[in-house]
């Protein structure tokens, strides 16, 4: 039997989630962050201004997330960019590259046929905690 537990994270600062599943999960020393659409935590809409505006807010939820979780950005250690159209890859990366300009964490980006909401990007995140369990 192990003794890692999993452990549901909140996120005041975020979106809650659309669905029956944790925005993040602590688990061992890592944090499992839930792919974090373009939404606006407080109305719970899809920004306007596509892919863009969409990747700045899902990374922006993304940060509040891993800091509600006791890390930040600089944790990140792998993402996965979910777009609905590989054709605004460089769009989203030149918003990504704001957030992950130094040391960015490893990353795969898929084209999907359909997102929630009718999003234009989602994007998840692997991040390590701090070695306090924080």
């Amino acid at each position: 039997m192990s003794s890692w537990s999993k452990q549901p994270v909140v996120a005041s600062n975020a979106p809650k989630a659309i669905g029956p599943y944790s925005v993040a999960v602590k688990a061992g020393p890592f944090l499992f962050v839930s792919g974090q659409l373009g939404l606006d935590p407080v109305t719970g809409d899809l920004v306007s201004g596509g892919v863009a505006a969409e990747t700045r807010q899902a990374l922006s939820n993304l940060k509040a997330i891993l800091e509600s979780a006791g890390c930040g950005l600089d944790a990140v250690v792998k993402t996965t960019v979910f777009l609905r159209d590989m054709g605004e890859f460089s769009t989203m990366n030149q918003v990504y590259n704001e957030f992950f300009a130094q040391n960015p964490p490893a990353r795969s980006a898929i084209q999907a046929a359909a997102l929630p909401r009718g999003a234009a990007v989602e994007i998840e995140a692997i991040a390590l905690l701090p070695e306090s369990g924080a």
